[in-house]
């Protein structure tokens, strides 16, 4: 009993420190329009997340592994209530920046620290199984607060703390107390207090797919909101950037039935079929089109792929977890971020519909590139018969 306790605070832990990563989403055009500011500079403030991660899954990736598992995660969840707080005092586009940046540092710090943490309340022989469990937490994380952002402010009209903010605020540091309280399950190692991320030895196309399909996710969080408010549809922001994730959350249990490779080839072909989907749908002003094309991009990008990429990590590196979770979490976010910064650039110049179009047009070359190779390669390592 007490292992499933310990088990449930970690998730929530981990829900909630995701939960504060796209809780401002639906208030991203406030922001931008009390600072006066355009299409690339809410891109810029997006992906300043990513300028807060980056360092700490590369630089403070092991950090769990000398300090112990459990103050990491408490200082996330601090962080990401702090990121917030300041978005509700001051809503304008530098104080996004800033937060975003601090959201960036509390998900390299919660990720890492969370998957190996959870590994370990597991046990080594349920590897897939606390993997679920993670993706579950933190794919429902984030996407739970942009939809919670969104609700409150169809229901309680607009505002720059809405309720979910406030949840945020009373979960966090109870959260944080919980998870110090937490067993110890892992042992710490006098190691460098600075360690670089494990990359696993043949996993470069799970990095890679997980890559092309957080930047279709990047580009449903960042751009398409955008786009909708200029046609009048900004409403559905909150559900676009929820069904972004959620559906993904619901396709884990099936992923998790297939096997890692089967998985990737299956995220293989949702990715690129579901933006193109996403994209018809903007042009042709369809909400039911981009809807249902965020939700096949989902799927893979939280669901398929993501499971059998951190699964495959975990794997390959089972004395380096929290390092190895920091090494795919490298590739990720830099598909998370890059596409979006510069979709952002070519929508200042040609239009937020040409930038969409050059994305999905690099997107369908790009992932066809990474599975043909991946082919290619294993079928070179298979013995002559």
């Amino acid at each position: 009993m007490r292992d499933h306790v310990s088990r449930a605070i970690l998730a929530s832990a981990l829900f909630a420190a995701t939960y504060a990563v796209n809780l401002q989403a639906p208030l991203y055009a406030v922001y931008a329009g009390n600072s006066g500011v355009g299409a690339a500079a809410v891109t810029v403030a997006f992906a300043a997340y990513v300028a807060g991660l980056m360092p700490t899954l590369i630089l403070l990736g092991g950090l769990s592994d000398r300090i112990g598992r459990r103050l990491p995660i408490a200082l996330a969840l601090c962080l990401g209530a702090a990121g917030t707080a300041l978005l509700a005092v001051v809503p304008t586009w530098p104080s996004l920046v800033l937060a975003r940046l601090l959201l960036g540092v509390s998900t390299g710090l919660a990720t890492t620290a969370g998957t190996a943490y959870m590994a370990e309340l597991f046990g080594a022989d349920r590897t897939r199984q606390a993997t679920l469990l993670v993706t579950s937490a933190t794919s429902l994380g984030f996407g739970g607060g942009a939809l919670a952002t969104g609700l409150c402010l169809s229901l309680g009209g607009p505002s720059v703390m809405p309720a979910s903010f406030v949840a945020l605020f009373v979960a966090a540091p109870l959260l944080a107390l919980a998870v110090l309280g937490l067993p110890r399950a892992d042992t710490p190692h006098p190691v460098a207090l600075l360690r670089l991320p494990v990359f696993p030895a043949g996993s470069w196309q799970f990095g890679a797919a997980l890559a092309l399909a957080w930047s279709a996710t990047g580009m449903t969080i960042a751009v398409v909101p955008l786009q909708l408010a200029a046609q009048g549809l900004g409403a559905y922001t909150g559900m676009v950037i929820f069904l972004a994730i959620f559906v993904g959350f619901l396709s884990q249990p099936l992923a998790r039935r297939l096997g890692n490779r089967v998985a990737l080839s299956v995220g293989f072909v949702l990715v690129p079929t579901g933006f193109v989907t996403l994209l018809l749908g903007v042009w042709t002003q369809s909400i039911g089109l981009v809807l249902a094309g965020t939700a096949i991009t989902s799927a893979a990008s939280y669901g398929f792929t993501y499971l059998a990429s951190l699964a495959e990590f975990a794997l390959r590196a089972p004395d380096n977890r929290a390092r190895a979770a920091a090494g795919l979490f490298v590739y990720a976010y830099v598909g998370f971020s890059l596409p979006t910064i510069g979709s952002g650039a070519l929508a200042d110049r040609f239009g937020l519909l040409p930038a969409m179009t050059v994305f999905a047009a690099l997107l369908v070359t790009l992932t066809w590139a990474v599975a043909w190779r991946g082919a290619k390669v294993a079928e070179l390592r298979q013995p002559a018969q």
